[in-house]
């Protein structure tokens, strides 16, 4: 029987390892990016088309690369950074497994120039899918410069799997953020399609993290600082009151290398208790230093996830650091046992006696004795008589009373006033149709027994399918407000409300110029108010986090649902009588009463003869 195990051609093989390493455009952004970092670059940009599809470049004025190298760094598995496996646990750089740049060459069209400062003339390499197709000399600036092109040319199946250009333009823009937040001191500059996203100059920790998310960012943030022998803590946290609904800005570097961490996230939240309300998320941006030897950075392809030595240590010291900083800047209450000087006593007071307060009672006074006519009136020390010479005011009614009884005495009929126009027999006793249940359920009685409904589902499909028909018909109302409200967001979450405006004005909203950091609304829909604006575009925002669909119909479908979640009746709302009729008339009178925009039971029934059988137990 021959042999069934066979070895794989190796450009097999780097197509495999692709698979691992470049899962989409931002993967190949982020090696790129941490390779330009470890060459000791001060100057970085980067530059991309069709979200990546089709151009990444990265360039950098870093320390360059030999011809040997320049041919090497192509190899699976080359690297500069490890002599033995012991090396891998005292790592102070990025890329250290050397199969990146072998597994975009792989999949992709790669361009690269290279120059040493000490060299006269650099390098330009082309290779396409692992084929070496090209080796000169060229004039070029000190730095390297890599372009890939054509992502997955080779491999159609994996291109079918990337997401809407917004989709990955938006993964782009979060690989960059981390890098850029890991390295405040390098210059970075982002361009996409000809156009300038980000210029951050070197700058602190602090203006790196205003420059890049901008807006009202520096008013959010609380500096956290903290030095122990297990880990240095630094950063800033974001003030709970300017929480999100999704975790867009929140960081962790552990030695300048972003990392996911769902044990030091709940660290962080534990330290939040009580100050946030359901479902909010606070911002933080938090640099770890640990010793290198304590953390296993090889756990997972991307690098993104850390082994800990002592995770519980680390869990109470970020816990009670955070803790810290929210009681020193005076965001959470704290006991302050601290002696107040303004409650002490004044030194002319020390040695004087206090003053007891004294009594004084007329034991004459007697409210019950009867006042003796007097012409003078007393009220306390002072008395008033009437001033000689004054006229009598008593004179001017003289004769009054006999002059009202000549009047002639005018008489009314009286009619017969009767309780009712109908006998009580006769009168219908108005009946009530809807109770509320703990401010949750709305029962109303039917024919057959009554039906429960709840109020928070029903609203959701009552204002799903307006926002639906008035986006679908153009025919939505707005009211226009007297001050437009300014609204502050960072740069990719006004690219993508930018990229559903059109959606938002069918349903109400009018927009008036925007920045790069700050929206102007001059108008919303009917039934939206000011203080909801916030909230809808923050759960907007939120449902969208993972991509906006292509279609406009998915567009519009998304964001009335959103909206309806944002406005619908929550549960503990009181509803009057007629707001509960309101609501059942409404819900019964849409296209799928049965279920909410998210497919949920909006009411359920019970007929009397169910109520027959559970007494007949």
């Amino acid at each position: 029987m021959s042999s069934i195990i066979q070895l794989l051609p190796d450009h097999v093989a780097n197509q495999i390892a692709a698979g691992e390493v470049v899962q989409r455009p931002a993967s190949v952004v982020k090696e790129l990016l941490e390779n330009a970092v470890d060459a000791k670059a001060t100057d970085i940009k980067l530059i991309i088309k069709d979200a990546g599809k089709t151009l990444i470049q990265v360039i950098d004025n870093g320390l360059g690369m030999s011809v040997t190298d320049s041919r090497l760094c192509f190899e699976r598995h080359a690297t500069s950074k490890i002599r033995q496996a012991e090396d891998l646990f005292s790592l102070h750089t990025k890329g250290f497994r050397g199969e990146a740049l072998a597994s975009i060459a792989a999949i992709a069209h790669v361009e690269m120039k290279t120059k040493q400062e000490q060299e006269e003339l650099g390098i330009h390499i082309i290779i396409e899918g692992s084929k070496f197709i090209s080796q000169d000399v060229a004039v070029l600036p000190k730095g390297t410069s890599f372009s890939v092109k054509n992502l997955f040319y080779n491999i159609p199946a994996r291109r079918n799997f990337l997401k809407s250009e917004t989709v990955e333009q938006r993964h782009v823009v979060d690989e960059f953020q981390r890098v850029a937040l890991a390295h405040p001191s390098i210059h970075f500059t982002f361009y996409h399609n000809g156009s300038d996203m980000f210029n951050l100059p070197p700058s602190n920790f602090r203006q790196r993290i205003v420059n890049i998310f901008a807006g009202k960012t520096n008013e959010k943030l609380v500096p956290v600082k903290e030095e122990t022998e297990i880990v240095n803590v630094h950063g800033f946290i974001g003030k709970p009151e300017y929480s999100k609904k999704n975790r867009g800005e929140q960081f962790f570097f552990v030695n300048n290398r972003y990392i996911k961490s769902g044990y030091l996230h709940h660290a962080v939240m534990a330290a939040y208790e009580g100050l946030l309300s359901a479902g909010a998320q606070p911002s933080y941006f938090l640099y770890l230093e640990v010793p290198p030897h304590t953390i296993d950075i090889n756990i997972h392809p991307t690098k993104t996830e850390i082994k800990f030595d002592d995770e519980h240590a680390l869990y109470a010291i970020l816990r009670s650091t955070i803790k810290h900083s929210l009681g020193q800047f005076n965001v959470a209450p704290v006991l302050d046992f601290d002696r107040d000087p303004n409650l002490d006593t004044p030194y002319q007071y020390q040695n004087k006696e206090a003053a007891y307060p004294t009594v004084q009672v007329d034991r004459s006074y007697n409210p019950f004795a009867e006042e003796k006519p007097n012409k003078a009136f007393s009220t306390g020390t002072m008395a008033y008589k009437k001033p000689e010479g004054q006229p009598n005011w008593e004179s001017l009614y003289v004769g009054l009373k006999q002059a009202t009884e000549e009047i002639a005495e005018i008489t009314f009929e009286n009619d017969a006033v009767t309780s009712s126009l109908f006998e009580e027999n006769d009168i219908e006793q108005e009946v009530k149709r809807t109770y509320q249940i703990n401010k949750k359920y709305i029962v109303s009685p039917i024919k057959s027994g009554m039906v429960i409904i709840d109020q928070n589902r029903a609203h959701q499909r009552i204002l799903y399918e307006e926002f639906l028909s008035n986006m679908t018909m153009n025919h939505a109302s707005s009211q226009q407000l007297l001050f437009p409200l300014e609204m502050h967001f960072s740069s990719s979450e006004i690219a993508l409300i930018s990229e559903l405006k059109s959606a938002l004005v069918s349903t109400g909203f009018v927009f008036d110029e925007s920045s790069t950091d700050s929206i102007i609304i001059s108008g919303l829909p009917i039934n939206v108010t000011e203080r909801e604006v916030s909230i809808i575009l923050q759960q907007l925002l939120s449902d969208l986090h993972e991509g906006i669909p292509d279609s406009s119909f998915c567009q519009n479908d998304t964001i009335a649902k959103s909206m309806s979640r944002s406005l619908a009746i929550k549960t503990g709302a009181y509803l009057t009588e007629f707001e509960q009729e309101n609501v059942v008339n409404n819900l019964f009178a849409c296209k799928e009463p049965n279920v909410s925009p998210f497919q949920k039971p909006t009411f359920i029934t019970m007929r009397v003869e169910d109520l027959d059988k559970k007494f007949a137990l």
